[in-house]
């Protein structure tokens, strides 16, 4: 058994093999070999009877796993996106299993709800998120770490269904709530990452894609032409999940033209529209004592969905909505999972424009914000929007301080009840790098995307496939998709790099991602170079008809 004296003497030795495996990673084959199924047979079919070294422990993490791990913090990985690494959230994660605690509470220990709360604040004015997003000050909002950008979504998802639901059935008692679920209906990109379909499968509500434009951006005519065909069908919109750094090519949805839609379309003129379909009738004079104001109720329940009207009268609508809680409207939820660590920079931050628009916001420091996994921040306007979805007390979670309108139990923010200490992550993160550091670090990552874009202009035989705006690369050679295909096998076959496709409208594109912390320009260098000599030969071996004039 392993008492404190040993922890000590393998916790160093531990600590060597880490800072060993990241200094030397780049001399390990970046994408493993094995076959599925590799791992079984290389191990005992049972646990261990008698206690084992820690020795014979460390001999296998060599011979077993390392065989098959993907390495991600190799600066020869370009797939995907970023996971973030840092030595000081390493060392944090350290400190974060030794406390141990389960954060579920205030009383269950106090410092992980609190740093948390004032770690998410400080973010929040990092990227200059608008001030209701805060927890501190004088707004209702808040911010918390989730698991992943995924939870995130389905968190908002689920109290954006809960809180229509009600609205509807308190205007409509004679409806059920199953007959209410029915018509709701939820939108998203076609360029959105597939999490945000997959949270409308749980939440059991339709959802419908929103075709981009030719910068693979959502803009607002679409949006509204889906809504105005949904209305009239019946149906009853209540979210919509706009993307800032979409995963195929890191586009920008735009705010500025969906926010005012989604504030415009409220529930309460949606269910004029829909809920008459459902069977109920609809008083006029509800949206007039809702309002108080027929000129507001006359502008905003015109169908021919003119936003330039809307918009005029936006500024009070927003105001009497924040103060009175009465109008209420479509959930606009910004998914920035990726690009959002950009945004500690000031000239990134033009993308965000129309933030104010949304009801929750989300993004991943353990993507590109040198924070390691898991660390999803989530940023709402109303925290009531999410305690009242999912707050239950039993007996044996209640404390003295609950209602004392001080304190945070995040049980009632996230879906699991127990949570790791995870804001020691950031907070070491952000003493030790300071945020200088932390936009040092993006800044040096987006060269050396642009170092790439660059190599591949140069050569005809290639193309960028989208706007190259922070530290992804989509590029293809010119041809076939099955000439880009068989590319990209050639190099994950090879296994001196590592990337990953998209498809992009029929083409389909590979994605180069500067990923690792450690990466540099040499890395850049050598990775097209690869990447080059392969086409070569690719081209030589009987692609050369394909290749578009």
């Amino acid at each position: 058994m392993m008492d404190s004296a040993e922890f000590r003497k393998r916790g160093k030795e531990m600590v060597d093999y880490m800072a060993d495996y990241l200094e030397e990673i780049e001399k390990r084959q970046v994408y493993p070999g094995v076959n599925p199924g590799y791992l079984r047979p290389m191990i005992p079919a049972s646990a261990p009877e008698d206690p084992e070294t820690f020795e014979d422990v460390m001999k296998d993490v060599e011979r077993v796993i390392m065989p098959g791990v993907t390495h991600w913090q190799s600066p020869y990985f370009f797939a995907y996106f970023p996971t973030a690494s840092s030595y000081p959230s390493l060392l944090a994660d350290m400190l974060c299993g030794a406390i141990g605690c389960l954060g579920f509470s205030w009383t269950a220990s106090p410092a992980c709800t609190e740093l948390e709360i004032v770690m998410l604040d400080w973010l929040a004015k990092m990227i200059h998120l608008p001030k209701e997003f805060l927890a501190g000050g004088d707004g209702d909002g808040g911010g918390v770490i989730q698991g992943t950008a995924s939870e995130a979504c389905l968190m908002v998802m689920l109290a954006a269904r809960t809180k229509v639901i009600q609205q509807l059935h308190l205007k409509h008692p004679e409806l059920s709530r199953g007959e209410i679920m029915d018509k709701l209906v939820g939108y998203f990109s076609d360029q959105a990452h597939s999490s945000v379909e997959k949270a409308g499968l749980i939440a059991g509500v339709k959802m419908r894609t929103i075709p981009s434009d030719e910068k693979f951006a959502a803009r607002g005519p679409a949006l509204r032409k889906a809504l105005e065909e949904d209305k009239a069908a019946g149906l009853v919109p209540f979210f919509f999940c706009a993307t800032l750094g979409t995963t195929p090519s890191c586009a920008f949805d735009n705010l500025l033209e969906l926010g005012p839609i989604s504030v415009a379309i409220c529930f309460w003129e949606i269910s004029m529209n829909a809920v008459i379909r459902i069977g109920s009738r609809w008083d006029q004079h509800r949206a007039l004592a809702i309002t108080g104001s027929s000129r507001v109720s006359t502008s905003i329940c015109m169908t021919d969905g003119s936003v330039r009207q809307v918009s005029s009268i936006h500024s009070s609508l927003h105001t009497r909505r924040r103060k009175t809680g009465k109008e209420e409207n479509i959930w606009l939820h910004i998914d920035a999972a990726y690009a959002g660590s950009a945004f500690v920079c000031p000239e990134f931050r033009h993308f965000m424009k129309g933030v104010e628009f949304a009801n929750s916001y989300n993004f991943n420091p353990h993507k590109w914000l040198l924070v390691n996994f898991d660390c999803s921040t989530l940023w709402v306007k109303e925290r009531t929007d999410l305690t009242d979805a999912f707050k239950l007390n039993p007996v044996y979670l209640q404390h003295n301080h609950q209602e004392c309108g001080l304190i945070t139990d995040y049980r009632h923010w996230q879906i699991p009840q127990g949570r790791r200490f995870r804001s020691l992550k950031l907070w070491f993160v952000f003493r030790l790098y300071g945020v200088k550091g932390l936009q040092e670090f993006i800044r040096k990552h987006v060269r050396l995307a642009h170092e790439f874009e660059d190599l591949v202009r140069q050569d005809e035989r290639f193309e960028i496939s989208a706007d190259v705006t922070l530290g992804l690369v989509c590029f293809r050679l010119k041809g076939s998709n099955e000439l880009n295909k068989t590319l990209l096998e050639n190099i994950n076959q090879t296994k001196k790099i590592h990337i990953v496709p998209c498809k992009l409208r029929d083409k389909f594109v590979l994605r180069f991602v500067i990923c690792a912390r450690t990466t540099e320009s040499h890395h850049v260098q050598f990775a097209w170079k690869h990447i080059k000599e392969l086409a070569v030969e690719l081209l030589n071996g009987g692609y050369q008809t394909q290749i578009r004039n």
